[in-house]
């Protein structure tokens, strides 16, 4: 458990998050029969506007779903990535992971760090498409093939029937200075959008050379 270190605010921890599905049927069959979630709580919403579900993640900590009458389609890379994050996606194709501003990007569900292997060949066995596990650490490349003393989280992804982005992580420790974690980086504006790009081409152009030798 990480300690609550807010002082205005007595925040319990999440209560509920909301997303939006095309299909409610389709949506409460893989929560509840391939991730074997709890639907809890559904109703309609008054006027006709649509429905209401909500699936319990243990404890009081619930993931909720809206499916409305007049919601417009999916739009992949705005309202939510447009592929699974995957080491070799994230290298090839940054874009591919990256969503509009306002957007969800993805949903991460906290589970054993232990269990992160077992997990994602359940998953598999289940007919999904998942990455392969990600060390995330300090590193250059922010991620390791096996976990050692600067691992973080650990973590594997895979994709909802609305295409919506999901995350098994286990945290492997806490956050400290011992271990370079950071908090002091100065937060990205809009003007700082060219300086990152050319970084990103930078970067892409290192990673071809890389393949090439």
């Amino acid at each position: 458990m990480m300690e609550n270190t807010n002082d205005e605010f007595e925040i319990l921890g999440l209560n509920h998050v909301a997303l939006v599905c095309k299909d409610m049927q389709r949506t409460v069959d893989f929560y509840t029969n391939v991730l074997g979630m709890k639907l809890v709580k559904s109703f309609d919403l008054p006027g006709g506007v649509g429905q209401h579900f909500f699936f319990s993640m243990g404890g009081r900590e619930c993931l909720a779903f809206f499916w409305f009458t007049e919601a417009a389609e999916r739009q992949p890379g705005i309202s939510n990535p447009r592929a699974n994050f995957d080491p070799e996606i994230v290298f090839e194709d940054p874009a591919a992971l990256t969503s509009s501003h306002g957007s969800m990007n993805h949903f991460a569900f906290n589970v054993p760090a232990d269990k992160i292997d077992q997990y994602r060949q359940k998953l598999i066995d289940r007919g999904l498409e998942v990455s392969s596990v990600m060390h995330h650490d300090n590193s250059e490349m922010q991620a390791s093939d096996d976990v050692h003393r600067g691992t973080w989280v650990s973590s594997i992804y895979f994709q909802d029937p609305d295409g919506i982005v999901l995350e098994f992580a286990g945290w492997q420790r806490q956050f400290g200075p011992e271990f370079d974690d950071r908090n002091d980086t100065i937060g990205a504006t809009p003007a700082d959008v060219a300086r990152y790009r050319k970084t990103g081409e930078e970067f892409a152009q290192q990673m071809a050379e890389t393949e090439q030798v």
